[in-house]
């Protein structure tokens, strides 16, 4: 239950602001902001909402940041001392202190000819489809982030280039040195680039096209920024043909093929795995000792957003009609090695178990020990809690309209969610804190490093400590 109100602009008074300011609103969600303190309990577990960091009030004066403007995604540095979120249409990565959520930087994608030695060499694979006088002046939109090498590096996929008001050319990302966080690198990308991950050995990295169904994949097994570089770009099924106006919008959140999102790799480094979560949808197989696309694995739900892998099983995020869906990852490799990228490449994939969540799950995460499952739901403004084991919905908490990203802290205490912008609402980062069952402590500490010694009592590490006690 919540233990606050939470404030709510209901649905007729935001539908007459919108048709007073001549925006489209269709049924839109109400607006809500929730309350400090708001608090939801169940199954033991207890998540509370702590602050925001937001730019939607200029009256809420000690939470104000001007720097958060249609915030898309936000990444725990792997160190805990400090995070990092995507200001989408604000061209800006913003940095914050894990303890005080001081800001300690603003990082701009800004670029200019001035700049060009910050780009990697051309790889070839990517080639404009128009000629433009200055192709590397532009400010590039931050969508999702991943960290490589321990932690070193945060790799930032643009959206598009300014100048590109239909994604449909080659977009970049660039690299920020967590160290100085500073843009030390910068690499071409295919057009709408939105999910970029990390190998679990680290020695390569992928970045999903959502604007023509490709995915590009990297070798970044050295050290060296320099010798990082391209190995391929794959093709789901067919590259997507791109020749819009130059002038004129057209809606790219449709217009873009399979419109490609999840990505992950398996722990055993063998695949990378895509969510499809537009056209036939799906999630296409990719086999990393070839570099070859095998095919779709069909039978999931339609819109899939987001793919984790946790504890051996692959869970997927189903956008529009809220669910989340997990299938034993074991089964599921088992039902798409049929797959050959030849006469094989689509497999219907059974087995899945489903849990109805609140509609519009965005990013999904797991706690320390895989016994919960968190999303981001944007249509309802919340975030739900999800018992993974039972695969039933627990619970969720009010969250600043409308949630898309989301991450989890190393020992799963604190939760963070970006709500981006829309005609109304948005421009928002919530922290929540997550208390679990006493019983699960062992899972959400152990990670510590033994100390024998250090915790008296003869305890090797903290767990032992607490459950001695």
């Amino acid at each position: 239950m919540l233990s606050k109100r939470y404030r709510v602009l209901p649905l007729a008074l935001l539908t007459a602001v919108l048709a007073a300011a001549g925006l489209r609103a269709q049924n839109p969600p109400p607006l809500v902001h929730p309350d400090f303190g708001t608090s939801w309990t169940g199954d033991g577990i207890n998540v509370t909402f702590l602050t925001r960091k937001q730019q939607f009030s200029l009256t809420e004066v000690e939470t104000l940041d001007k720097d958060i403007h249609s915030p898309k995604s936000v990444n725990i540095h792997p160190s805990g001392k400090k995070y990092y979120v995507n200001s989408l249409e604000g061209a800006k990565t913003v940095v914050y202190d894990f303890a005080t959520n001081q800001k300690m930087k603003v990082i701009e994608h800004r670029f200019s000819d001035e700049d060009k030695d910050l780009w990697a060499p051309s790889s070839g694979l990517f080639s404009f489809g128009h000629s433009y006088d200055h192709p590397d002046t532009f400010f590039g939109k931050p969508v999702e982030s991943t960290f490589t090498h321990g932690g070193r590096y945060l790799w930032v996929p643009y959206y598009r280039r300014s100048y590109d008001i239909n994604a449909q050319e080659p977009s970049a990302m660039a690299v920020i040195d967590t160290q100085t966080d500073e843009i030390i690198r910068l690499f071409e990308t295919g057009p709408l680039p939105k999910m970029v991950a990390t190998s679990p050995d680290g020695t390569r990295l992928a970045v999903t096209h959502w604007g023509n169904n490709t995915i590009g994949l990297l070798d970044i097994s050295s050290p060296e920024p320099t010798d990082w570089q391209y190995v391929t770009c794959l093709v789901v099924d067919y590259v997507l043909k791109l020749n819009f106006s130059l002038t004129v919008p057209v809606d790219r959140d449709v217009n873009s093929g399979y419109c490609l999102r999840g990505t992950v790799f398996t722990p055993d480094n063998h695949y990378l795995l895509v969510g499809c979560m537009g056209g036939g949808g799906g999630i296409a197989v990719i086999d990393l000792t070839t570099n070859k696309y095998l095919g779709r694995a069909m039978g999931v739900m339609p819109n899939l957003r987001h793919l984790i892998i946790k504890n051996g099983y692959l869970y997927g995020s189903i956008n529009r009609t809220g669910h989340i869906q997990r299938i034993a990852l074991e089964d599921f490799l088992e039902q798409v090695s049929v797959l050959d990228g030849d006469k094989h490449k689509s497999v219907q994939v059974k087995n899945w178990v489903n849990c109805k969540i609140p509609a519009g799950a965005r990013t999904i995460e797991a706690s320390p020990s895989g016994k919960y499952i968190f999303a981001a739901c944007n249509f309802s403004s919340c975030l739900a809690i999800v018992d993974a084991e039972e695969m039933k919905l627990l619970g969720t908490i009010p969250a600043d309209s409308y949630p898309v990203g989301l991450d989890i802290s190393r020992d799963g205490r604190y939760i963070f969610t970006t709500s981006q912008a829309r005609d109304i609402g948005g421009n928002c980062v919530d922290i929540f804190r997550v208390q679990y069952p006493y019983e699960q402590i062992r899972n959400y500490i152990d990670w510590l490093p033994p100390m024998p010694g250090i915790y008296g009592s003869g305890a090797r590490s903290l767990s032992e400590w607490v459950l001695s006690r």
